[in-house]
């Protein structure tokens, strides 16, 4: 292996692609990111000195409060890839993760999450302080967030959340999924896992996202053979976690763009009570599927899409 940069952390998962992990891009599906950010969240809850955090018998497991991801190279199918890991910042009970997902040939960043965990009861989700073993080991674990992991377009600050149903119909936000959560899309504790957040706006999004698009195209400087989309920059926060059985509801809308990017957000809702499960925002591209670039947003492009922007939307 060649190493393009020296990166902090200690390894936490190690694996590949499988050409199933791909969608129609022909990259890694973003859902799969997050599948291997939550495998990697175990092996870190080894390192610190919880090796049972995500099995049935557990006395205490970590909750995913916050994912901030960039998508910084693209993985395909046989790529091999193995992640690193390390502690940002602990506290009573929270404590903010860096993993690294690296292609191991090459030594370059495919993504990087923050990764915000609760130090939690494994069943009701209640959070308690850290044990020593875990305070410990986090002192030796300390790095620092290298300049590509950083929030680069989206804003990490605290917010209160304005997600809900009634104010999705307020806003005129799309419906770009809705549907229940089986067994198998939970963890050992019943709760959904991660991925199911990210993964269900990937099934729902082109629908979406199609008409901006083809808006990108339209008023382009050249138009591309085959055009597709491409995630840059995630932030997700999960405020309550469905069972199996729950029914959850996708709402979508634009934000703003600029001349690379579409700035929209996702709600995930619960449609019996109209409360929020989750929210995120995402910076993506219109991606030239032969060239593997960004289609630029020219000037025109950016006017027309204001059609479609979603005033006072956000978190």
């Amino acid at each position: 292996m060649t190493t393009a940069e020296t990166l902090p952390g200690v390894e936490i998962w190690r694996g590949g692609v499988n050409t199933w992990d791909c969608d129609e891009m022909g990259h890694m599906n973003v859902r799969h990111y997050v599948v291997r950010a939550m495998e990697g969240l175990a092996g870190m809850a080894a390192e610190l000195g919880l090796p049972h955090a995500f099995t049935p018998y557990a006395n205490a497991t970590l909750l995913v409060k916050e994912h901030h991801i960039r998508f910084l190279r693209e993985a395909h199918a046989g790529a091999t890839l193995h992640m690193l890991g390390g502690v940002i910042e602990m506290g009573e009970s929270e404590a903010k993760i860096l993993q690294l997902l690296v292609h191991s040939a090459s030594g370059e960043l495919a993504a990087t999450f923050q990764t915000t965990v609760v130090h939690a009861t494994p069943r009701e989700g209640e959070a308690f302080p850290w044990p020593q073993v875990a305070r410990d080991r986090a002192a030796a674990l300390a790095v620092e967030v290298p300049e590509k992991a950083r929030a680069r377009s989206l804003d990490l600050s605290p917010f209160e959340t304005t997600a809900g149903l009634d104010r999705a119909n307020a806003l005129g936000l799309t419906r770009i999924g809705l549907g229940a959560l089986s067994p198998a899309e939970c963890d050992v504790f019943g709760r959904m896992r991660a991925e199911q957040f990210i993964g269900r706006v990937s099934d729902g999004i082109g629908s979406f996202i199609g008409p901006f698009r083809d808006t990108v195209v339209a008023h382009g400087d050249y138009t591309p053979a085959r055009v597709g989309g491409a995630v840059l920059e995630y932030r997700m926060v999960y405020l309550a976690w469905p069972r199996p059985g729950d029914r959850v509801e996708l709402r979508s809308g634009l934000i703003a763009s600029d001349a690379r990017t579409l700035h929209v957000a996702h709600w995930m809702l619960d449609p019996a009570t109209g409360q929020p499960w989750g929210t995120s925002e995402a910076k993506a591209i219109t991606f030239d599927l032969d060239a593997r670039k960004v289609v630029p947003i020219t000037p025109a492009a950016q006017e027309a899409l204001q059609a479609f922007r979603v005033e006072g939307l956000g978190l």
